[in-house]
């Protein structure tokens, strides 16, 4: 199965605990557009010169951020995919569970 057509345990395409919320996904796409505009900013400063430190500065917050929205959909996945796949039990449950170890194996790492 590609990423694009991974599904959550109830099982319906395109359905994912940040989107069964429409109020938890337009958080979720004006956080990423500040993290864009803040990258936008990055790439301005290196454009103007500008001190390395307030650069290095401005990478950290964007990283943070970054991290931030991360944990928040990891954590969405865990209470909607994950916890709903552990009620059906058998190979679903193991999949999901698998699938959220190794997302949280690739934050720890970074």
């Amino acid at each position: 199965m590609s990423e694009q057509q991974k599904t959550c345990s109830c099982h319906e395409p395109d359905i994912h605990g940040y989107n069964a919320d429409s109020k938890s996904k337009a958080r979720y796409l004006a956080r990423l557009k500040r993290i864009e505009g803040q990258a936008r900013g990055i790439h301005r400063m290196v454009d103007e010169d500008q001190y390395c430190i307030d650069i290095i500065t401005q990478i950290s917050a964007v990283t943070s951020a970054l991290e931030n929205v991360s944990l928040a959909l990891l954590e969405d996945h865990i209470e909607h995919c994950v916890a709903g796949a552990a009620a059906e039990d058998g190979e679903v449950a193991k999949e999901k569970l698998a699938e959220a170890m190794h997302a949280i194996k690739k934050l720890v790492k970074n």
